[in-house]
């Protein structure tokens, strides 16, 4: 730059400052901005993580003044607890308990260690409120119950939590089994259900009775919940995003004071306060932040898997459908605000849970963490990877060898 004179050396020198302080400014400013955000986002991810672990929205009045599982889960002890699936945080647990269980001082067949487990807000999934007399007075269950287990680190079924991966251990129907509340015709619908398996279409609390959505109960498998960041429609049938599922199972299923309409599925339910829906933004913002756990180190064949990649797009042509980094085609249409759905039978699927939902229609699954949560399917009709490769080799003639099968499954095993 060529400067003219003393004076407009000093007005330009004064000028740059003035800019420079206005950019440097500006710059604070944006790094500022940037890093409350950021702030905000993991502020807002922590309340997630609490109420996903913690919250029971005001479901007591479903457990505990319907159900009346305070009176029962007193008489259950640890050990039948765990057998029907329920997990122990050992984090929960303080270090002379610890110490008792190593040393296998603790009679794990005495109920009260199940209500001292509960006042220590140890068992996942399940919050009850213990007196000063040890007495339990209210139970309530969290989205942890069925959506997280733990690492069998100390013991089965007791170990650090594993959210968002499925309680494919949980028995839900056992549990309900117990209220004292519930009729004999129910408690046999929800005894078929079996472990890791769930009937969330049967029916619903309204704030005040359970009441029947359909006649006949049809189980599916409890899905993990990692890995759902840019999926779109998270549920099997795609009724919403997963804040619309929240809603669902948190007003409708958990029983929370909410309120939930849907009239695709002739659902209405109101009640005041709504202690759900605004939280369900924070517990979006946790969810979304589930990554799907790596496979574990020496799981599966790497060359094999390598083979299964190019079957997988090629031969087999899972991509067609399995597409993207999402692994689904769920938002593949002209209107990413609607989902891309498939008939039953296209995908020689049973159309009786499909029937029962809000679009009648399945979404096709993104592919992540499947050696953790067999069985397959919506329904659990397939006990292992190889099944699910099985059923898709016959219902499109794909005539893959059985060297071919082998690879796809390594593939599969590896995402």
């Amino acid at each position: 730059m060529r400067l003219i004179g003393g004076a407009s050396l000093i007005v330009i020198l004064a000028t740059v400052s003035a800019v420079s302080g206005i950019r440097s400014r500006a710059q604070t400013g944006a790094v500022t901005d940037t890093v409350s955000a950021q702030a905000n986002s993991n502020a807002g991810r922590h309340e997630g993580k609490t109420i996903f672990r913690y919250d029971t929205f005001g479901d007591e009045q479903f457990w505990t003044d319907v159900l009346r599982m305070h009176e029962v889960i007193p008489n259950v002890d640890p050990e039948t607890a765990l057998a029907v699936g329920l997990k122990v945080d050992v984090e929960a647990l303080p270090r002379q308990l610890v110490a008792k269980l190593q040393a296998k001082d603790l009679d794990l067949q005495d109920p009260a260690v199940t209500v001292e487990l509960l006042r220590l807000n140890a068992v996942v999934g399940i919050k009850g409120t213990v007196n000063d007399a040890g007495q339990l007075t209210t139970v309530g269950v969290t989205c942890a119950l069925c959506h997280s287990t733990v690492d069998n680190s100390f013991a089965p079924g007791i170990g650090r939590r594993l959210d968002g991966w499925a309680n494919t251990d949980l028995n839900v129907g056992a549990i309900l089994g117990l209220s004292p509340a519930l009729d004999r015709t129910t408690k046999a619908e929800f005894s078929t259900w079996g472990p890791g398996k769930y009937d969330a279409r049967h029916h619903a609390f309204d704030g005040t009775n359970l009441i029947s959505l359909n006649r006949t109960t049809v189980p599916v498998v409890i899905p993990p919940i990692y890995g759902l960041k840019g999926v779109g429609f998270e549920t099997v049938t795609a009724d919403g995003p997963i804040s619309y599922w929240n809603s669902y199972v948190g007003v409708g299923q958990m029983g929370g004071q909410g309120t939930f309409n849907d009239p695709r599925i002739g659902l209405f339910i109101n009640q005041t306060p709504d202690l759900v829906t605004p939280k369900l933004p924070d517990l979006l913002d946790y969810q979304l932040s589930l990554r799907t756990p790596q496979p574990a180190h020496g799981s599966f064949d790497r060359q094999a898997a390598n083979r299964g990649r190019g079957l997988f797009r090629n031969e087999a042509r899972c991509s067609s459908c399995h597409e993207g980094p999402t692994l689904t085609d769920v938002l593949s249409g002209p209107d990413r605000s609607v989902p891309f759905l498939h008939d039953a039978a296209e995908v020689g699927m049973d159309p009786t849970y499909a029937a029962r939902t809000a679009t009648g229609r399945y979404r096709t699954t993104p592919l992540r963490g499947l050696t953790l949560h067999a069985p397959y399917f919506h329904d659990g009709s397939a006990p292992t990877l190889r099944a699910v490769v099985e059923h898709y080799d016959k219902l499109f003639g794909l005539k893959l060898n059985a060297a071919q099968k082998a690879d796809l499954v390594e593939y599969l095993k590896s995402l």
